[in-house]
């Protein structure tokens, strides 16, 4: 059965009937989150049940938006593995650091979470087609969910995202268009383009589906930790999604008597060149506003006006957390820094999470004791370094070849 009870506005608290297409509030035209009915939930299963299930996000199916006979386009996301991570706490003067290494889901990144709970919703309440703007990776997955679920999809992206991003869109069968700017620009286009087609826009956190699919990640961490919660959470952030759904999770078990600890202390990190989230919690503001020119090679990072910028300021104010923003060498150094000690290669808006706990520890903000939990949102295959060492190469007799290999490794 499912546990729905409606879908509220998290601003003005308006309450919406469920399962009808949804975008924002129909009040004030803010963000909606799906509620349930958490004591039904709490009595209907239990956690020795759940350890029985396979592995992946359905496992939590009384937690999230589905019908009782509603079955999910998946490609088998979720249970992405959380890593303790010894030698780079070690290097960092800790004890305890791990990663959610979101890299492993289907498309190589968290989007596949979301992506494939609203495009489930999606085709059940019966789009034509669906039409999303991205710096990447949530393109990817929308053209591989849609393939998967026989809606068309159409993608929008800044000129200047990777091509391997594009590549996936475009092998997927989607219609892939570029634009000139942000994706903010790519963001407005869509929302012109989309109804005049009769096609639905899948933009961050413009329906509320996408939100439960990102929010198990929160649910796994919770079981992966033994129903404790860590000291701190380092989340890379751009539309928010993510780290909106992780606050939205813990507030939901708590409710529901399955975690006691206090929410961990959320950490949005950002890059210098994008980081209205950053500038607002500076400025105690109670949103954001536009970043004009967003300048950063981490395209998921990318994003100068996130919707959803008010409820990551109140997950950051309300857990006793804060906002860091990172250099571009700092995000580099970090992303190859975890690949080099714990065999690692996570895409650089993941490696900004590790940037900015670097940060975090030389201020002294992390205590050398603190549970820390970065969430890798997604594998370096799409993304690399824009400066790597070149490979060496060998030529000559076996003994010149012997003796520059001795050279390179300093043996």
């Amino acid at each position: 059965m499912s546990f729905v009870t409606h879908v509220e506005c998290t601003v003005c608290g308006k309450a919406h009937e469920a399962d009808r297409l949804l975008t924002v509030c129909e009040a004030c035209g803010q963000m909606l989150a799906v509620r349930y009915d958490l004591p039904a939930v709490a009595r209907a299963v239990t956690k020795d049940a759940l350890r029985a299930r396979p592995s992946g996000m359905y496992r939590f199916r009384e937690l999230l938006p589905l019908g009782p006979d509603e079955s999910p386009v998946t490609l088998g996301e979720g249970g992405a593995p959380l890593l303790e991570l010894p030698r780079l706490a070690a290097h960092l003067g800790m004890r305890r650091l791990w990663g959610k290494d979101e890299g492993q889901n289907p498309t190589g990144s968290f989007k596949a979470r979301g992506l494939g709970m609203a495009i489930t919703k999606a085709r059940t309440l019966g789009v034509k087609g669906l039409m999303i703007p991205s710096a990447g990776n949530a393109g990817g997955a929308a053209a591989a969910y849609g393939a998967r679920a026989g809606v068309p999809v159409a993608v929008v992206v800044p000129r200047g995202t990777p091509e391997a991003a594009i590549a996936e869109a475009v092998l997927a069968g989607a219609h892939v268009f570029t634009v000139e700017g942000s994706i903010a620009t790519a963001g407005r286009l869509t929302a012109q383009v989309a109804p005049r087609l009769g096609w639905f826009d899948l933009a961050t956190l413009k329906e509320p589906y996408r939100l439960e699919g990102k929010k198990t990640m929160g649910l796994e961490l919770a079981e992966q930790l033994d129903w404790e919660t860590p000291d701190v959470l380092m989340y890379p952030t751009g539309g928010g999604t993510g780290l909106v759904g992780i606050w939205k999770a813990y507030a939901e078990l708590a409710a529901m008597g399955w975690i006691q600890s206090p929410q961990p202390r959320f950490v949005a990190v950002q890059a210098e060149g994008c980081a209205p989230v950053v500038r607002a919690w500076e400025a105690k503001a109670e949103t954001t506003a536009m970043w004009e020119n967003p300048v950063t090679h981490a395209a998921g990072l990318r994003v100068p006006g996130p919707f959803a910028g008010r409820q990551m300021l109140r997950a950051l104010r309300e857990t006793g957390g804060g906002a860091q923003a990172v250099s571009e060498g700092e995000i580099v150094d970090a992303q190859k820094l975890l690949a080099r000690v714990e065999g690692i290669w996570t895409a650089p808006e993941a490696a900004a999470a590790l940037a900015g706990l670097i940060r975090l520890r030389t201020r002294g903000d992390v205590a050398p004791g603190d549970r820390v939990v970065m969430v890798l949102t997604g594998c370096g295959l799409k993304n690399p370094p824009p400066s790597l060492p070149p490979a060496v190469h060998l030529e000559g007799s076996p003994d010149e070849m012997l003796a520059a290999v001795r050279r390179a490794v300093g043996a």
